[in-house]
């Protein structure tokens, strides 16, 4: 290995990280899984409080792929969708 090969092995290489366009917001996953809650006659509020505080996928139903959805994002990022949007309502 040359000494160019060594120099250009010791840069630090920056990666910069490209939102997919077609990744649905939290906004939007919490407005899906409410609908796909509702159209199973669960009340869902509490079914995604549920899930927010436990963990528990079982909270949310597969109907409408719903579950699978919900996991896309962290749970720590819904609720700070959550709070975001109740907070900018209050002032």
């Amino acid at each position: 290995m040359s000494m160019a090969d060594k120099n250009q092995m010791d840069k630090t290489v920056q990666f910069d990280v490209v939102a997919d366009p077609q990744e649905l917001s939290s906004r939007d996953i919490l407005l899906q899984v409410h609908d796909a809650l509702v159209e199973k006659d669960y009340h869902p509020i509490n079914q995604i409080v549920g899930y927010l505080l436990s963990g528990d996928p079982a909270y949310i139903p597969r109907h409408n792929n719903a579950r699978s959805l919900i996991r896309k994002k962290e749970r720590d990022e819904l609720i700070e969708e959550l709070v975001r949007f109740y907070l900018q309502r209050q002032r």
